[in-house]
């Protein structure tokens, strides 16, 4: 079985699974912070040498579940069954669609399809012509919608009741997800050198943060390895090879020193694993927060093939309320492979030469508009 075909077999099983848990409470309806965990009703947790839970192993969180919610659910977190069956219906018929292979016409004559071929219906992310980066040949995004505790959710944040991410405070502003610019206050941006792009385009991170805090899945890519040790619980990123390594039983740093995905430090509770991060990068921020953002995550297992992950998000210099969610993550058969990231390719020489040729004009524009010496109006 493939992973694609595991992960579908799994998905299938969480639907069973809410008919054999205990019912969720009446926030997980309307919305709020993230309800307990349900143990499946006769699972065992696997332990360790040490008696804490076993929860290495290889996971996926790949959804078509949006992290925020659609404005049109208002305050509804939970869907129906037949909701679910619709969204999920339709999901895989756009994929058989997709998949299908071009018709020989449009092969012969796509030079001649009316604005262009990149505006054919191509793109797993529904989006089309430039916007669509990649095909659907490329991409994976999740097919099934997110199940806690065997109810499909509309969202993966539960709170603010709203599922959305909280306003801005006043003065907060708009912080960048980039390498912050050593250039001089003169620079005009991100076309100016390699190091001023993004993360994700120079290897350095995972596209989009998948890698968390808070691990939200991308277009693909979205598999991840736990490893666990008595001094350190290691999550493997499969985008961008990432790895986030939390030190057990320990307190933060105090060196200054600011790490790529934070300062993270864990400790049990219970069966649940907690994760607390601190001390974010200034090249590398959660949605624009500050440098005093804090992620709190649980992890559980709750399932042989589901462990659910809780998350909460604190920083009061920059949204007006706390948020948070949660959701489960389904496990596959199969192990992370490479991730060859190549930096730049094809596109950044590209970028660069176009901000090279803005340069250009702007200097051309310049000179037009400059008096010539001698002459006077």
């Amino acid at each position: 079985m493939n992973q694609r075909n595991s992960l579908r077999a799994l998905m299938l099983g969480a639907v069973m699974l809410g008919a054999i848990t205990a019912p969720c409470v009446a926030s997980a309806q309307t919305g709020g912070p993230a309800t307990a965990p349900v143990v499946r009703q006769g699972y065992t947790v696997p332990r360790l040498s040490d008696g804490k839970p076993d929860l290495s192993g290889v996971w996926t969180n790949a959804t078509s579940t949006n992290l925020e919610r659609s404005a049109n659910d208002g305050d509804k977190l939970a869907l129906s069954k037949e909701e679910v069956e619709k969204i999920e219906k339709d999901t895989f018929a756009r994929n058989d669609r997709q998949n299908a292979k071009t018709p020989k016409e449009i092969q012969d004559n796509w030079t001649k399809i009316a604005n262009g071929p990149d505006t054919l219906d191509e793109c797993r992310s529904g989006a089309r012509g430039a916007a669509c980066g990649y095909n659907a040949g490329w991409t994976d995004p999740g097919d099934w919608v997110m199940r806690v505790n065997g109810q499909g959710r509309t969202s993966l944040i539960t709170y603010p009741k709203n599922g959305r991410i909280p306003p801005r405070i006043t003065g907060a502003g708009a912080r960048s997800r980039t390498v912050e610019s050593s250039e001089e206050s003169g620079s005009r941006g991100a076309a100016d050198n390699p190091e001023e792009r993004s993360l994700g385009e120079r290897c350095i991170m995972s596209f989009g943060i998948s890698s968390g805090p808070v691990m939200t899945d991308q277009l693909y890519n979205n598999t991840y390895q736990f490893v666990q040790t008595a001094d350190n619980f290691v999550i493997l990123v499969e985008m961008v090879h990432d790895a986030r390594i939390v030190k057990m039983n320990a307190k933060h740093r105090t060196d200054g020193i600011h790490p790529w995905m934070g300062d993270a430090i864990g400790w049990w509770d219970g069966d649940t694993l907690v994760v607390e991060t601190i001390g974010f990068h200034a090249g590398q921020n959660l949605r624009g927060g500050g440098p005093n953002t804090k992620v709190t995550e649980r992890f559980t297992r709750v399932a042989p093939d589901r462990l659910h992950y809780a998350f909460d998000v604190q920083d009061r210099d920059t949204w007006a309320e706390p948020w948070g969610g949660e959701y489960e993550f389904a496990s596959v058969d199969g192990n992370v492979y490479e991730y060859a990231c190549h930096e730049g390719n094809h596109g950044l020489q590209g970028i660069l030469m176009g901000g090279r040729e803005d340069d250009k004009r702007a200097a051309e524009v310049a000179a037009k508009a400059k008096p010539s010496k001698g002459k006077t109006k």
